[in-house]
């Protein structure tokens, strides 16, 4: 659960705080992912997607630190 103190009617900062909670926490990405039904095999191949860029980017991370 998610939640924001709005201090001295500062209800800029708060909604600041709140969006970038919301960022941290997935919530956008939730939503997106939701907004229209998704087959499994399309699940499946976007996860599959998704671990094939974090590994390559980990991958230029580790040679970037490494120097190779």
């Amino acid at each position: 659960m998610v939640s924001v103190n709005v201090r001295d009617n500062n209800v800029d900062q708060a909604l600041r705080v709140l969006k970038k909670k919301m960022q941290r926490e997935g919530i956008f990405r939730e939503m997106k992912l939701r907004r229209h039904y998704e087959k499994p095999s399309e699940k499946k191949a976007r996860e599959e997607a998704e671990a094939i860029r974090r590994c390559r980017k980990m991958d230029r991370k580790r040679r970037d630190r490494d120097g190779y």
